[in-house]
């Protein structure tokens, strides 16, 4: 079993567009200096609290202070992009990165962004789908090119002088493409079946109730089965809001802060979801359907404590859910550094090595 870290990242809008970048280039580069295997990193254009509007040119920064650890979009947004342009920027980051690159995907899901791009909500998973076919024949393929989508056309076929090089694309190291991942949601969304048909790396996600994770696997495995494929569990993604304390006591008083970064990172979440489901209500139920989502998130969703309360409620997790090849630990904002920075390190120190010999056991 694998560890390995997501951000989205969520700051408080507040704070230094510069350093909060830089903050989130030192968890990476930590990471690394720890041994996680991969980080995953979002994609937002019209958030200042979200504030990575390219998670490969962010990666790019971190590319010559790291070793050994995989890069990861979660997600790349696909109908904000051309998908020949993409491809070949990915393509050169494959290269870049010396292999280490991972194509996390999605339709897109902030609605200012969606308003922004003019993209209707309807469209979105057919231009995510879209997005990556012809992306993958850009990779695996040569010109002449006469393709024509629902949303996209691409043509190149009149200018195309090999001997010199013009009309060739960039083509992935990994082949024949980089690995491409997709975040299970709620159980029967539909999201299951296409990571079945496709083989592509099915993430559960942190913000996630823990009761629908289970379900999201049996959906995945089930679809598996009528597609007469086996599910692989050592590419199945698991991720929790995780915060390995000295003790219990420090861990419940920085979960219990009003201001604190869990606290603020689930009101952002349930903010929005809230804004999307109950645009219409009074101000004072809106306030108290957040704050109800919130504190039930807190409960069910973080995961806090000493290195061994931290411990025995990831067995408990890996025993609900049955074995998943990699823990994915959220990052969340760096309002206390030196207790998120050693939560890092008591999670891939202290917790991580008896955590991977209980599920390997139980394999």
């Amino acid at each position: 079993m694998q560890l390995g870290y997501f951000a989205m990242p969520l700051h408080p809008p507040e704070r230094d567009y510069g350093e909060v970048l830089e903050e989130n280039r030192q968890a990476i580069i930590l990471a690394d200096k720890l041994g996680y295997s991969e980080a995953w990193i979002g994609e937002h254009l019209t958030s200042i609290g979200e504030p990575i509007t390219h998670p490969f040119m962010f990666f790019a920064t971190v590319l010559s202070e790291t070793k050994q650890i995989k890069f990861g979009s979660a997600v790349l947004n696909l109908p904000y992009h051309h998908p020949a342009h993409l491809a070949m920027q990915l393509a050169m980051f494959d290269h870049l990165s010396g292999g280490r690159l991972m194509i996390g995907v999605g339709p897109g899901g902030l609605p200012s962004d969606t308003e922004f791009f003019g993209i209707s909500p309807d469209d979105g998973h057919r231009m995510m789908v879209e997005s990556v076919d012809l992306m993958i024949r850009i990779w695996t393929e040569d010109p002449p090119y006469d393709i024509e989508g629902e949303f996209w056309d691409m043509h190149l076929h009149d200018f195309v002088l090999p001997h010199i090089g013009v009309g060739r694309t960039p083509k992935p190291l990994q082949k024949p493409h980089p690995p491409i991942a997709y975040a299970m949601r709620s159980p029967k969304s539909g999201a299951a079946r296409l990571c079945a048909e496709r083989d592509w790396i099915p993430i559960s996600g942190n913000f996630v109730p823990s009761g629908f994770i289970r379900s999201q696997w049996d959906d995945f495995e089930n679809q598996c089965a009528d597609l007469g494929k086996t599910a692989d569990r050592d590419r199945w993604r698991v991720a929790r809001s995780i915060l390995v304390a000295e003790s219990d006591g420090q861990a419940s008083d920085y979960v219990a802060q009003e201001e604190g970064g869990f606290r603020f990172y689930f009101q952002y979440l349930r903010t929005l979801e809230v804004r999307r489901q109950m645009a219409d209500t009074t101000t004072a139920e809106f306030q108290a359907e957040v704050a109800t989502r919130v504190n039930e998130a807190l409960e069910d969703q973080v995961i806090a404590g000493s290195p061994a309360t931290v411990l025995d409620r990831l067995v408990a997790l890996h025993d609900e859910l049955g074995y998943f090849g990699t823990l994915i630990a959220t990052g969340h904002d760096w309002d206390d550094a030196a207790l998120w920075q050693g939560s890092m390190a008591r999670l891939a120190e202290d917790v991580m090595p008896k955590f991977r010999q209980h599920a390997e056991a139980a394999r």
